[in-house]
């Protein structure tokens, strides 16, 4: 067995795959990784299916080492860089980090989310199907916690082998406002409310998790009032409490609520909503079903698209390339070179 072991990370650092699906009608919140696009990206360097479960990072990065090794490893997300004993590993790459060597992943630069995968997955036990952690019931990650310092995730030696690759891919970048379907519950608001939420810029409150994102701007009037017999709850679902504060529900989201939705957030966009950081501004706009429908296809065709874009990692003489590399093994001047002729 191969082990990598955690030096260091962040207090959030966790097991996410797909999430924990069909226990939600016993009170059993999914959870999942907040950017299924970087999870798939990670994935298909080390050759996994889309879904498999890697490390997700929150916003700080860790150390780790490997016990065992080669481990075929890769990180997608957010902008994070990776080293290796101090060499930097070029983006949509995978590589093989050594016994004895130190791996580091860097702060996420553009977003929140990052995941490091290994070919094979961690040889970890699910809890109901899954290794995603969820923090408030303590089910999956590494026996119910969060990662941290000198914990060991199995890995699987026979996954190992295989070359570098690198992604030739376009990573979708869309930079307009998040597209949302209206309701179920919108008829529970006034209509200046509903033209308040679909052209008004709300900002990420620092109010900000795995469970819901709270976001503040203008005040969202109810037309009758704000409490609902409780309902189902699926990701996206933007609730309006009393205080007339959208609270936009993610992967770690309960499993019912009592307030009533405005809009949903579309699946095709979620992923995109969860990178945003605090103090981040995002609008909306409203589509129809067909929209949001043919938005998740094209994103599991791009998913899916993913494994026939692998090619063998190369390396071209750029000064990116060569500034990253120690090209110089030692100095010496004509005295010490004459001293020993």
């Amino acid at each position: 067995m191969i082990d990598l072991t955690v030096k260091s990370c962040g207090p959030m650092t966790a097991l996410q795959d797909r999430g924990r699906l069909g226990y939600q009608r016993f009170g059993v919140s999914p959870s999942g990784a907040m950017d299924p696009r970087a999870l798939a990206l990670a994935n298909a360097l080390v050759g996994n299916p889309p879904e498999t479960a890697a490390i997700e990072f929150v916003n700080l990065g860790g150390t780790f080492a490997c016990e065992g090794g080669p481990l075929r490893l890769a990180l997608a997300g957010a902008g994070a860089p990776l080293k290796i004993d101090g060499t930097p590993v070029p983006p949509l790459t995978s590589a093989l980090l050594q016994e004895g060597q130190v791996l580091e992943v860097g702060h996420p630069r553009s977003g929140t989310f990052a995941y490091l995968a290994v070919a094979g997955g961690y040889a970890v036990e699910p809890q109901l199907g899954s290794l995603s952690f969820h923090l408030r019931s303590r089910l999956g990650g590494l026996k119910g916690a969060p990662l941290q310092a000198e914990n060991r995730l199995p890995c699987r030696p026979e996954a190992q082998a295989g070359a570098p690759m690198q992604l030739s891919v376009d990573i979708p970048e869309d930079t307009g406002p998040i597209r949302v379907m209206l309701g179920p519950q919108d008829d529970y608001f006034t209509p200046e409310s509903i033209r308040l939420f679909l052209e008004s810029e709300f900002t990420i409150s620092s109010q900000a998790d795995r469970m819901g994102f709270q976001l503040t701007g203008p005040k969202l009037d109810h037309a009758k009032g704000f409490n609902i017999v409780s309902d189902g709850i699926v990701a996206g679902h933007i609730q309006v409490p009393g205080s007339g504060q959208p609270i936009v529900l993610m992967r770690d989201r309960q499993t019912a609520g009592g307030y009533p939705k405005i809009a949903t957030v579309i699946s095709a966009d979620l992923p995109r909503l969860a990178q945003l950081r605090p103090g981040a501004g995002v609008r909306f706009r409203a589509v129809e079903r067909e929209e949001a429908v043919a938005a998740a296809r094209q994103l599991r065709d791009w998913i899916a698209s993913l494994p026939s874009k692998l090619e063998p990692m190369h390396f071209s003489l750029t000064t990116e390339h060569l500034l990253s590399r120690n090209l110089i093994g030692g100095t010496v001047d004509a005295l010490s070179s004459a001293a020993h002729d």
